[in-house]
């Protein structure tokens, strides 16, 4: 079951919030009330819920029940337009969220083409995507990336994982649905990991927030137990694998979670993900300079993939402090994409997004200071 404090309403789903209304003492639709306030209308305190009497709202913070949402503690902005924002819980614990207005989104979109205008002519862009951490830190220990120097804090609660959505819109004042607006769980922690918090804040995102599944992506390392269990899931986002090698050896060296759940293990699992129709899983490789980038490591990847209806998205890599490899070359990069299309296997180059500010892939790493310009 999902972890839930015992006196905080964000997270909570219909059932939960009906219990909490029948313990109280108050009419059943009062539930639906709370469901809408929270989550539709992005309430940030009780004292926002007018829908409720005022005596039942100060009987609830009597009994220290709360609505809080998470606090931003830093902004950095970046040259390209996206923001990173250092969010901050009750506990003091804190974790990044990344808004990328007219971002390409990873693989959250919902197949409608990139060029498409939404209805409200004030905003500067016409679509976004929040990218989404699921753990404070990260256990997974990938060695190209810079969350994976925190090691694991905690993880995070349903709340705390919706929170940064709804406190990402409020700031950014999106209106849905008319705004379009992606979400990936890219950004610290594995969510597979986190799974149970996971789901259920993908279902609240989705019945009370209003953010369809198809316009939400999540990434993976691999944890295969949880790759079954997420296509059996009635309400599910995307799926991205994070894949980043073409063999064992290279892969359990960059990814030591590979020691656990090999390539035949995890692209067994890849097989057997239930796929709706046009819809292709996603592999994403982070190409390290003279590691995993060569034409015979893309040869490679493509007997991997050979039978799947996947795509790959190709990341050069993001450079950070304490990271012990090196972003290839663009020449590199396409010569490595030209193999992949050639054999009929769609693969597309990632343009990083907020690089300067440690906000692309593989960057989140709490509050590191910008990148002075050159």
């Amino acid at each position: 079951m999902p972890e839930m404090p015992q006196n905080e309403l964000l997270g909570l789903d219909r059932q939960q919030l009906a219990a909490l209304i029948q313990s109280q003492g108050q009419p059943a639709y009062r539930a639906q009330q709370l469901f809408e306030a929270i989550y539709r209308q992005r309430a940030s305190s009780l004292s926002q819920i007018t829908t409720l009497p005022q005596a039942f709202r100060a009987s609830l913070a009597e009994q220290g029940i709360q609505l809080s949402l998470p606090a931003v503690d830093k902004t950095f902005a970046s040259r390209d337009g996206t923001t990173r924002y250092l969010l901050r819980f009750a506990d003091g614990e804190s974790v990044e969220t990344v808004w990328m207005p007219d971002g390409d989104g990873g693989e959250a979109g919902d197949g409608s083409e990139a060029g498409e205008e939404n209805d409200v002519s004030s905003r500067p862009w016409r679509r976004a995507t929040i990218c989404l951490s699921s753990q404070a830190g990260c256990a997974v220990d990938c060695r190209f990336c810079m969350t994976a120097l925190l090691g694991l804090r905690r993880n995070l609660r349903p709340g705390e994982i919706v929170g940064q959505v709804i406190a990402v819109l409020n700031l950014q004042q999106v209106s849905l649905p008319a705004d379009r607006i992606n979400l990936v769980f890219m950004g610290q922690g594995e969510p597979f990991l986190n799974y149970d918090n996971f789901m259920q804040a993908v279902r609240l995102l989705v019945e009370g927030v209003g953010i369809p599944e198809l316009r939400m992506t999540v990434s993976t390392a691999g944890i295969v137990p949880r790759i079954l269990d997420f296509g059996a899931e009635p309400v599910r986002p995307k799926l991205a694998i994070s894949l980043n090698a073409s063999n064992d050896p290279l892969r359990s060296r960059v990814m030591p979670i590979n020691r656990k759940w090999n390539l035949q293990e995890l692209l067994a699992a890849a097989r057997q993900f239930p796929l709706r129709s046009r819809e292709r899983l996603t592999f994403e490789y982070v190409l390290l300079n003279e590691v995993n980038d060569t034409l015979a490591h893309a040869r490679e990847l493509v007997e991997l993939l050979r039978g799947l209806r996947a795509k790959v998205n190709l990341i050069a890599l993001n450079p950070g402090p304490d990271i012990p490899f090196a972003t290839p070359s663009d020449r590199a990069v396409l010569a490595f994409q030209e193999v992949l299309m050639r054999a009929g296997i769609p693969a597309f180059i990632r343009r990083p997004r907020g690089r300067d500010i440690y906000a692309a892939c593989g960057q989140l790493r709490k509050a590191m200071d910008p990148i002075p310009p050159a």
